[in-house]
Protein backbone atom coordinates (compact mmCIF):
# COMPACT_ATOMS: atom_id res chain seq x y z
CA UNK A 1 0.00 0.00 0.00
CA UNK A 2 1.62 3.73 -1.29
CA UNK A 3 0.08 6.59 0.60
CA UNK A 4 -0.11 9.60 -1.76
CA UNK A 5 -0.06 13.49 -0.96
CA UNK A 6 -3.11 14.34 1.17
CA UNK A 7 -5.42 16.58 -0.21
CA UNK A 8 -6.78 18.82 2.88
CA UNK A 9 -9.36 20.54 0.18
CA UNK A 10 -11.08 17.12 0.76
CA UNK A 11 -11.58 17.59 4.44
CA UNK A 12 -14.59 18.37 6.47
CA UNK A 13 -13.52 21.83 7.65
CA UNK A 14 -15.19 21.04 11.12
CA UNK A 15 -12.85 18.06 10.77
CA UNK A 16 -9.13 19.82 10.54
CA UNK A 17 -10.13 22.80 12.39
CA UNK A 18 -10.29 19.56 15.13
CA UNK A 19 -7.30 18.20 14.07
CA UNK A 20 -5.80 21.59 14.46
CA UNK A 21 -6.68 21.90 18.03
CA UNK A 22 -5.12 18.29 19.15
CA UNK A 23 -2.07 19.39 17.45
CA UNK A 24 -1.84 22.37 18.86
CA UNK A 25 -2.54 20.38 22.47
CA UNK A 26 0.20 18.24 21.27
CA UNK A 27 2.48 20.89 20.24
CA UNK A 28 2.07 22.51 23.53
CA UNK A 29 2.68 19.58 25.92
CA UNK A 30 5.64 18.79 24.04
CA UNK A 31 7.13 22.15 24.38
CA UNK A 32 6.34 21.62 28.35
CA UNK A 33 8.03 18.43 28.58
CA UNK A 34 11.13 19.28 26.56
CA UNK A 35 11.00 22.86 28.82
CA UNK A 36 10.62 20.35 32.29
CA UNK A 37 14.25 18.58 30.88
CA UNK A 38 16.56 21.18 29.69
CA UNK A 39 15.43 24.46 30.92
CA UNK A 40 12.94 24.75 34.06
CA UNK A 41 14.03 25.20 37.38
CA UNK A 42 13.77 21.56 39.53
CA UNK A 43 11.26 23.87 42.07
CA UNK A 44 8.76 24.03 39.27
CA UNK A 45 8.11 20.00 38.73
CA UNK A 46 4.85 20.13 40.60
CA UNK A 47 3.29 23.19 38.46
CA UNK A 48 4.94 21.35 35.03
CA UNK A 49 2.94 18.13 36.54
CA UNK A 50 -0.28 19.96 37.01
CA UNK A 51 -0.51 21.69 34.10
CA UNK A 52 0.78 18.67 31.43
CA UNK A 53 -1.85 16.85 33.41
CA UNK A 54 -4.26 19.48 32.01
CA UNK A 55 -2.98 19.31 28.09
CA UNK A 56 -3.31 15.46 28.43
CA UNK A 57 -7.09 15.46 30.18
CA UNK A 58 -7.84 18.33 27.27
CA UNK A 59 -6.89 16.22 24.77
CA UNK A 60 -8.06 13.39 25.44
CA UNK A 61 -11.52 14.91 25.71
CA UNK A 62 -11.39 15.97 22.49
CA UNK A 63 -10.06 13.18 20.81
CA UNK A 64 -13.12 10.99 22.26
CA UNK A 65 -15.77 13.50 21.52
CA UNK A 66 -18.72 11.59 19.42
CA UNK A 67 -18.31 14.47 17.11
CA UNK A 68 -14.75 13.40 15.85
CA UNK A 69 -16.02 10.39 15.39
CA UNK A 70 -19.08 11.08 13.02
CA UNK A 71 -16.62 13.12 11.00
CA UNK A 72 -14.15 10.50 10.81
CA UNK A 73 -16.86 8.80 9.11
CA UNK A 74 -17.91 11.30 6.85
CA UNK A 75 -13.91 11.78 5.72
CA UNK A 76 -13.39 7.39 5.10
CA UNK A 77 -14.66 8.29 1.64
CA UNK A 78 -12.55 11.59 0.71
CA UNK A 79 -9.37 10.28 2.64
CA UNK A 80 -9.90 7.23 4.15
CA UNK A 81 -5.72 6.60 4.72
CA UNK A 82 -6.43 9.71 7.04
CA UNK A 83 -9.71 8.88 8.53
CA UNK A 84 -8.00 5.56 9.37
CA UNK A 85 -5.30 6.15 10.89
CA UNK A 86 -7.07 8.65 13.30
CA UNK A 87 -9.62 6.43 13.56
CA UNK A 88 -7.58 4.04 15.43
CA UNK A 89 -6.45 6.98 17.89
CA UNK A 90 -10.10 8.03 18.44
CA UNK A 91 -11.26 3.96 19.58
CA UNK A 92 -8.53 2.99 21.67
CA UNK A 93 -8.65 6.98 23.66
CA UNK A 94 -12.44 6.47 24.57
CA UNK A 95 -11.32 2.76 26.29
CA UNK A 96 -9.05 5.18 28.58
CA UNK A 97 -10.99 7.74 31.18
CA UNK A 98 -9.74 11.06 30.76
CA UNK A 99 -8.85 10.98 34.29
CA UNK A 100 -6.19 8.32 34.31
CA UNK A 101 -5.19 9.89 31.29
CA UNK A 102 -4.13 12.81 33.13
CA UNK A 103 -3.14 10.35 36.31
CA UNK A 104 -0.59 9.14 34.23
CA UNK A 105 0.59 12.53 32.78
CA UNK A 106 0.57 13.91 36.64
CA UNK A 107 2.60 10.88 38.06
CA UNK A 108 4.91 10.88 35.15
CA UNK A 109 6.00 14.42 35.44
CA UNK A 110 6.43 13.91 39.67
CA UNK A 111 8.41 10.05 38.38
CA UNK A 112 10.37 12.40 36.66
CA UNK A 113 11.33 14.97 39.63
CA UNK A 114 12.19 11.95 42.15
CA UNK A 115 13.69 10.31 39.50
CA UNK A 116 16.51 13.02 39.48
CA UNK A 117 16.57 13.29 43.11
CA UNK A 118 17.33 9.71 43.08
CA UNK A 119 20.34 9.99 40.48
CA UNK A 120 21.86 12.56 42.30
CA UNK A 121 21.56 10.59 45.76
CA UNK A 122 22.93 7.26 43.67
CA UNK A 123 19.63 5.83 45.72
CA UNK A 124 16.79 3.40 44.00
CA UNK A 125 15.09 3.88 47.40
CA UNK A 126 14.29 7.71 47.01
CA UNK A 127 12.17 6.54 43.63
CA UNK A 128 10.81 3.68 44.13
CA UNK A 129 7.21 4.98 45.45
CA UNK A 130 6.84 7.24 42.28
CA UNK A 131 7.70 3.97 40.26
CA UNK A 132 5.33 1.82 42.08
CA UNK A 133 3.16 4.54 41.22
CA UNK A 134 3.54 4.71 37.80
CA UNK A 135 3.13 0.72 37.77
CA UNK A 136 0.16 1.00 39.31
CA UNK A 137 -1.37 3.35 36.47
CA UNK A 138 -0.62 1.38 33.56
CA UNK A 139 -1.72 -1.60 34.70
CA UNK A 140 -5.07 -0.04 35.20
CA UNK A 141 -4.37 1.44 31.63
CA UNK A 142 -3.80 -1.89 30.26
CA UNK A 143 -7.62 -3.51 32.12
CA UNK A 144 -8.69 -0.87 29.76
CA UNK A 145 -8.65 -3.54 27.03
CA UNK A 146 -9.24 -7.38 28.65
CA UNK A 147 -9.58 -8.68 25.41
CA UNK A 148 -5.81 -7.99 25.03
CA UNK A 149 -3.41 -11.37 25.40
CA UNK A 150 -1.20 -10.01 27.68
CA UNK A 151 -1.56 -6.83 29.64
CA UNK A 152 1.52 -5.47 28.46
CA UNK A 153 0.03 -5.66 24.74
CA UNK A 154 -1.85 -2.45 25.00
CA UNK A 155 1.28 -0.95 26.63
CA UNK A 156 3.51 -1.77 23.76
CA UNK A 157 0.96 -1.07 21.42
CA UNK A 158 1.25 2.68 22.77
CA UNK A 159 4.55 2.30 20.75
CA UNK A 160 4.64 0.33 18.45
CA UNK A 161 0.50 0.03 17.25
CA UNK A 162 -0.49 -3.64 16.29
CA UNK A 163 2.82 -5.77 17.91
CA UNK A 164 2.56 -7.83 20.75
CA UNK A 165 4.35 -9.19 23.69
CA UNK A 166 4.52 -12.64 22.08
CA UNK A 167 5.88 -11.54 18.59
CA UNK A 168 8.61 -9.16 20.54
CA UNK A 169 9.45 -12.63 22.20
CA UNK A 170 9.94 -14.39 19.40
CA UNK A 171 12.18 -11.90 18.27
CA UNK A 172 14.17 -11.25 21.27
CA UNK A 173 14.77 -14.87 20.85
CA UNK A 174 16.20 -14.81 17.43
CA UNK A 175 18.40 -11.85 18.83
CA UNK A 176 19.77 -14.06 21.35
CA UNK A 177 20.70 -17.21 18.85
CA UNK A 178 22.69 -14.80 16.81
CA UNK A 179 24.13 -11.88 19.29
CA UNK A 180 25.37 -14.42 22.07
CA UNK A 181 27.89 -16.63 20.12
CA UNK A 182 29.26 -13.61 18.47
CA UNK A 183 29.67 -12.06 21.68
CA UNK A 184 31.20 -14.99 23.42
CA UNK A 185 33.44 -14.90 19.88
CA UNK A 186 34.58 -11.43 20.52
CA UNK A 187 35.36 -12.17 24.13
CA UNK A 188 37.57 -14.64 23.62
CA UNK A 189 39.69 -12.21 21.71
CA UNK A 190 42.65 -9.94 23.22
CA UNK A 191 40.73 -6.69 25.01
CA UNK A 192 40.73 -3.27 23.07
CA UNK A 193 40.90 -0.64 24.05
CA UNK A 194 38.93 2.88 23.68
CA UNK A 195 40.70 6.17 23.24
CA UNK A 196 42.82 7.94 25.98
CA UNK A 197 43.10 11.82 25.97
CA UNK A 198 40.77 14.95 26.32
CA UNK A 199 37.97 15.76 23.37
CA UNK A 200 37.13 19.30 25.15
CA UNK A 201 33.33 19.50 25.22
CA UNK A 202 33.18 22.68 23.51
CA UNK A 203 35.52 21.84 20.38
CA UNK A 204 32.93 18.32 20.65
CA UNK A 205 29.77 20.36 19.66
CA UNK A 206 31.83 22.28 17.32
CA UNK A 207 32.36 19.49 15.32
CA UNK A 208 28.82 17.92 15.95
CA UNK A 209 27.39 20.75 14.60
CA UNK A 210 28.98 20.20 11.41
CA UNK A 211 28.50 16.82 11.03
CA UNK A 212 24.49 17.29 12.14
CA UNK A 213 24.48 19.95 9.37
CA UNK A 214 25.80 17.30 6.65
CA UNK A 215 23.14 15.59 8.34
CA UNK A 216 20.16 18.63 7.90
CA UNK A 217 20.46 19.86 11.23
CA UNK A 218 18.92 23.46 10.04
CA UNK A 219 19.08 26.66 12.63
CA UNK A 220 16.23 27.99 11.32
CA UNK A 221 14.16 25.33 12.36
CA UNK A 222 16.15 23.07 14.80
CA UNK A 223 18.19 23.67 18.59
CA UNK A 224 20.88 22.01 20.45
CA UNK A 225 20.67 21.91 24.09
CA UNK A 226 21.95 19.73 26.78
CA UNK A 227 20.26 17.02 29.02
CA UNK A 228 20.77 14.56 31.64
CA UNK A 229 19.04 11.88 29.15
CA UNK A 230 19.88 12.45 25.44
CA UNK A 231 16.12 12.96 23.53
CA UNK A 232 14.85 14.85 20.98
CA UNK A 233 11.63 16.55 20.92
CA UNK A 234 9.37 17.79 17.75
CA UNK A 235 6.67 20.22 18.43
CA UNK A 236 6.12 21.03 14.86
CA UNK A 237 7.64 20.22 11.45
CA UNK A 238 9.91 23.25 11.65
CA UNK A 239 10.85 22.84 15.16
CA UNK A 240 12.91 20.40 16.37
CA UNK A 241 14.85 20.25 19.23
CA UNK A 242 17.22 17.58 20.02
CA UNK A 243 19.48 17.27 22.94
CA UNK A 244 23.04 15.41 23.91
CA UNK A 245 25.23 14.93 26.92
CA UNK A 246 28.68 15.62 26.26
CA UNK A 247 32.14 14.29 27.86
CA UNK A 248 35.63 15.62 28.02
CA UNK A 249 37.10 11.98 27.89
CA UNK A 250 34.44 10.30 25.67
CA UNK A 251 32.87 10.64 21.95
CA UNK A 252 29.51 9.57 23.52
CA UNK A 253 28.20 12.70 22.91
CA UNK A 254 29.05 13.04 19.82
CA UNK A 255 27.37 9.76 18.43
CA UNK A 256 24.31 10.59 20.91
CA UNK A 257 23.84 13.89 18.61
CA UNK A 258 23.87 11.98 15.34
CA UNK A 259 21.28 9.89 16.94
CA UNK A 260 18.56 12.27 17.69
CA UNK A 261 19.21 14.21 14.83
CA UNK A 262 18.18 10.55 12.98
CA UNK A 263 15.19 11.17 15.05
CA UNK A 264 14.52 15.00 14.15
CA UNK A 265 14.95 14.21 10.47
CA UNK A 266 12.45 11.96 10.71
CA UNK A 267 9.99 14.19 11.94
CA UNK A 268 11.35 17.30 9.89
CA UNK A 269 10.74 15.06 6.71
CA UNK A 270 6.54 14.35 7.13
CA UNK A 271 5.01 15.55 3.87
CA UNK A 272 3.53 19.43 4.90
CA UNK A 273 0.36 18.15 3.87
CA UNK A 274 -0.04 16.25 7.02
CA UNK A 275 0.67 19.13 8.88
CA UNK A 276 -1.86 19.84 12.01
CA UNK A 277 -3.79 16.70 10.97
CA UNK A 278 -1.63 15.07 14.37
CA UNK A 279 -0.74 12.64 11.29
CA UNK A 280 2.59 14.39 10.82
CA UNK A 281 4.81 12.80 13.20
CA UNK A 282 6.61 8.74 13.33
CA UNK A 283 4.34 6.00 12.80
CA UNK A 284 6.08 4.05 15.22
CA UNK A 285 8.74 4.30 17.88
CA UNK A 286 10.53 1.40 16.17
CA UNK A 287 10.57 2.91 12.79
CA UNK A 288 11.64 6.38 15.21
CA UNK A 289 14.54 4.53 16.39
CA UNK A 290 15.56 2.67 13.04
CA UNK A 291 16.00 6.35 11.54
CA UNK A 292 18.46 7.60 14.76
CA UNK A 293 20.36 4.04 14.73
CA UNK A 294 21.27 4.30 10.70
CA UNK A 295 22.70 7.27 11.01
CA UNK A 296 24.30 6.79 14.42
CA UNK A 297 26.22 3.01 13.59
CA UNK A 298 25.32 2.53 10.35
CA UNK A 299 26.80 5.69 8.75
CA UNK A 300 28.51 7.24 12.09
CA UNK A 301 30.75 4.25 13.02
CA UNK A 302 31.56 3.44 9.26
CA UNK A 303 35.03 4.12 7.55
CA UNK A 304 33.57 5.80 4.95
CA UNK A 305 31.94 8.23 7.62
CA UNK A 306 35.13 8.90 8.45
CA UNK A 307 36.98 9.29 5.63
CA UNK A 308 36.10 12.27 5.17
CA UNK A 309 35.56 13.64 8.63
CA UNK A 310 38.66 12.11 10.72
CA UNK A 311 40.65 14.76 9.33
CA UNK A 312 38.44 17.49 10.41
CA UNK A 313 38.52 15.46 13.94
CA UNK A 314 42.66 15.72 13.98
CA UNK A 315 42.21 19.51 13.49
CA UNK A 316 40.10 19.92 16.61
CA UNK A 317 41.67 17.35 18.92
CA UNK A 318 45.54 16.86 17.57
CA UNK A 319 46.84 15.46 20.59
CA UNK A 320 44.51 13.03 21.16
CA UNK A 321 44.22 12.12 17.47
CA UNK A 322 47.01 12.81 15.54
CA UNK A 323 48.78 9.47 15.39
CA UNK A 324 44.79 7.90 14.88
CA UNK A 325 45.10 6.47 11.65
CA UNK A 326 41.44 5.63 9.98
CA UNK A 327 41.57 1.38 10.69
CA UNK A 328 42.81 2.27 13.93
CA UNK A 329 39.84 5.07 14.52
CA UNK A 330 37.18 2.74 13.23
CA UNK A 331 38.87 0.08 15.62
CA UNK A 332 38.41 2.09 18.75
CA UNK A 333 35.31 3.50 17.83
CA UNK A 334 34.05 -0.06 17.33
CA UNK A 335 34.81 -2.02 20.48
CA UNK A 336 32.55 -4.49 21.46
CA UNK A 337 32.78 -4.90 25.47
CA UNK A 338 30.01 -5.11 28.10
CA UNK A 339 29.03 -2.39 29.68
CA UNK A 340 26.79 -1.07 32.22
CA UNK A 341 25.48 1.65 30.56
CA UNK A 342 22.64 1.04 27.60
CA UNK A 343 23.18 4.41 25.40
CA UNK A 344 26.93 3.47 25.55
CA UNK A 345 26.85 -0.21 24.28
CA UNK A 346 28.20 -1.09 21.40
CA UNK A 347 26.24 -2.29 18.47
CA UNK A 348 26.52 -6.06 18.95
CA UNK A 349 26.01 -5.98 22.97
CA UNK A 350 22.89 -3.25 22.69
CA UNK A 351 20.13 -5.14 22.21
CA UNK A 352 20.98 -7.51 25.17
CA UNK A 353 20.20 -3.93 27.13
CA UNK A 354 17.07 -3.95 25.91
CA UNK A 355 16.35 -7.43 26.17
CA UNK A 356 16.76 -7.34 30.00
CA UNK A 357 14.14 -4.32 30.21
CA UNK A 358 11.93 -5.85 28.55
CA UNK A 359 11.47 -8.88 30.69
CA UNK A 360 11.80 -6.67 33.98
CA UNK A 361 9.41 -4.87 32.29
CA UNK A 362 6.98 -7.74 31.62
CA UNK A 363 7.30 -9.18 35.27
CA UNK A 364 6.53 -5.35 36.70
CA UNK A 365 3.61 -6.02 34.39
CA UNK A 366 2.18 -8.90 35.67
CA UNK A 367 2.84 -8.10 39.53
CA UNK A 368 5.71 -11.24 39.34
CA UNK A 369 8.30 -8.52 40.23
CA UNK A 370 8.13 -5.83 43.62
CA UNK A 371 9.34 -2.83 42.71
CA UNK A 372 10.87 -2.69 45.91
CA UNK A 373 13.10 -5.68 44.27
CA UNK A 374 13.77 -4.25 41.19
CA UNK A 375 17.71 -3.18 41.61
CA UNK A 376 18.67 -6.91 42.49
CA UNK A 377 17.05 -8.40 39.40
CA UNK A 378 18.36 -5.89 37.25
CA UNK A 379 21.70 -6.84 39.13
CA UNK A 380 21.00 -10.47 38.62
CA UNK A 381 20.21 -9.85 35.14
CA UNK A 382 23.11 -8.00 34.13
CA UNK A 383 25.45 -10.56 35.33
CA UNK A 384 23.53 -13.26 32.85
CA UNK A 385 23.38 -11.33 29.80
CA UNK A 386 26.56 -9.30 29.94
CA UNK A 387 28.79 -11.04 32.55
CA UNK A 388 29.07 -7.50 34.31
CA UNK A 389 28.42 -6.54 37.88
CA UNK A 390 26.54 -3.62 38.77
CA UNK A 391 27.90 -1.37 41.35
CA UNK A 392 25.11 0.92 42.16
CA UNK A 393 21.79 2.30 41.15
CA UNK A 394 23.20 5.29 39.21
CA UNK A 395 24.66 2.79 37.17
CA UNK A 396 22.45 0.44 36.96
CA UNK A 397 18.40 0.29 37.60
CA UNK A 398 18.07 4.55 37.48
CA UNK A 399 20.10 5.12 34.12
CA UNK A 400 17.20 5.28 32.06
CA UNK A 401 14.49 7.91 32.29
CA UNK A 402 11.67 5.99 30.68
CA UNK A 403 10.36 4.65 33.77
CA UNK A 404 10.46 7.59 35.89
CA UNK A 405 7.66 9.09 33.47
CA UNK A 406 5.67 6.04 33.38
CA UNK A 407 6.71 4.89 30.17
CA UNK A 408 6.76 1.20 29.98
CA UNK A 409 6.19 -0.60 26.69
CA UNK A 410 8.40 1.43 25.21
CA UNK A 411 12.10 -0.37 25.26
CA UNK A 412 11.78 -3.14 22.81
CA UNK A 413 11.22 -0.61 20.07
CA UNK A 414 15.08 0.29 20.58
CA UNK A 415 15.91 -3.72 19.10
CA UNK A 416 12.72 -3.26 16.71
CA UNK A 417 14.68 -0.09 15.09
CA UNK A 418 18.21 -1.76 14.66
CA UNK A 419 16.23 -4.51 12.95
CA UNK A 420 14.76 -1.91 10.69
CA UNK A 421 17.81 0.18 10.11
CA UNK A 422 19.80 -2.94 9.31
CA UNK A 423 17.32 -3.44 6.53
CA UNK A 424 16.60 -0.35 5.20
CA UNK A 425 20.52 0.03 5.03
CA UNK A 426 20.75 -3.10 2.22
CA UNK A 427 17.92 -1.63 0.66
CA UNK A 428 19.34 2.30 0.37
CA UNK A 429 22.51 0.82 -0.89
CA UNK A 430 20.68 -1.43 -3.28
CA UNK A 431 19.42 1.89 -4.62
CA UNK A 432 21.93 4.07 -4.49
CA UNK A 433 25.08 2.22 -6.11
CA UNK A 434 27.35 5.43 -5.17
CA UNK A 435 26.13 5.48 -1.65
CA UNK A 436 29.40 4.36 0.14
CA UNK A 437 31.06 6.53 -2.24
CA UNK A 438 29.00 9.66 -1.86
CA UNK A 439 29.09 9.17 2.36
CA UNK A 440 32.84 8.83 1.68
CA UNK A 441 32.37 12.39 -0.03
CA UNK A 442 30.87 13.95 3.11
CA UNK A 443 27.50 13.96 1.05
CA UNK A 444 24.58 12.73 3.18
CA UNK A 445 22.04 14.20 0.62
CA UNK A 446 21.09 11.31 -1.49
CA UNK A 447 20.65 9.25 1.61
CA UNK A 448 18.42 11.90 3.58
CA UNK A 449 16.15 12.25 -0.04
CA UNK A 450 16.05 8.38 0.35
CA UNK A 451 14.95 7.58 3.59
CA UNK A 452 12.33 11.12 3.14
CA UNK A 453 10.49 9.21 0.46
CA UNK A 454 10.57 5.39 1.98
CA UNK A 455 9.86 6.66 5.62
CA UNK A 456 9.53 10.35 6.40
CA UNK A 457 7.09 11.85 4.44
CA UNK A 458 4.70 9.20 5.18
CA UNK A 459 4.27 10.48 8.74
CA UNK A 460 1.15 8.19 10.39
CA UNK A 461 -0.53 7.26 6.70
CA UNK A 462 0.85 3.82 6.96
CA UNK A 463 0.59 1.28 9.55
CA UNK A 464 3.93 0.10 10.29
CA UNK A 465 3.97 -3.38 8.76
CA UNK A 466 2.85 -1.44 5.49
CA UNK A 467 5.31 1.07 6.29
CA UNK A 468 8.21 -1.38 6.30
CA UNK A 469 6.74 -3.55 3.46
CA UNK A 470 6.55 -1.03 1.43
CA UNK A 471 10.50 0.49 2.09
CA UNK A 472 12.24 -2.66 1.87
CA UNK A 473 9.94 -5.24 0.28
CA UNK A 474 9.26 -7.69 3.12
CA UNK A 475 8.66 -8.03 6.93
CA UNK A 476 10.78 -6.97 10.15
CA UNK A 477 13.57 -9.37 9.58
CA UNK A 478 16.36 -9.47 12.11
CA UNK A 479 18.82 -11.85 9.71
CA UNK A 480 19.91 -8.30 7.99
CA UNK A 481 21.28 -7.04 11.57
CA UNK A 482 22.76 -10.00 11.94
CA UNK A 483 24.58 -10.58 9.12
CA UNK A 484 25.77 -6.84 9.40
CA UNK A 485 27.21 -7.54 12.53
CA UNK A 486 28.66 -10.70 11.81
CA UNK A 487 30.56 -9.67 8.86
CA UNK A 488 31.37 -6.08 10.25
CA UNK A 489 33.01 -7.70 13.58
CA UNK A 490 34.32 -10.94 12.12
CA UNK A 491 36.49 -8.19 10.09
CA UNK A 492 37.24 -6.16 12.63
CA UNK A 493 38.57 -8.83 15.27
CA UNK A 494 39.45 -11.84 12.75
CA UNK A 495 36.65 -14.07 13.19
Amino acid sequence: MSSRSVDRARLDPRLTERLGELTDLGHTGHVLAWDQQVMMPAAGGPARGEALATISRLHHDRLVAPELGALLDEAAVAEPLVARAIRRDHDVARRVPGELTAQMSRAGSDGYAAWLQAREANDFAVFEPALRRNIELVRRYSECFPEAEHPYDPLLDRYEPGTTAAQVTALFQRLREGLVPLMSQIAMQPARQAFTGDFPVAAQREIGLEIVQSMGFDPEAWRLDDAVHPFAASPARCDIRVTSRFDDHSLTGLFALMHEVGHGLYEHGVDPALERTTLDSGVSLGVHESQSRLWENLVGRSPEFWTHWLPRMRDRFPLTLRDVDLDGFIRAINIVRPTLIRVEADEVSYALHVILRYELELALVEGTLDTADLPAAWAAKMKQFLGVDVPDDLSGVLQDIHWSEGVLGYFPTYAIGNVLAAQLWRAAHADIPELAAEISRGELGALRVWLREKIHRHGRLLSPPELIEQAVGGPLDPAPMLEHLRTKYGALYGL
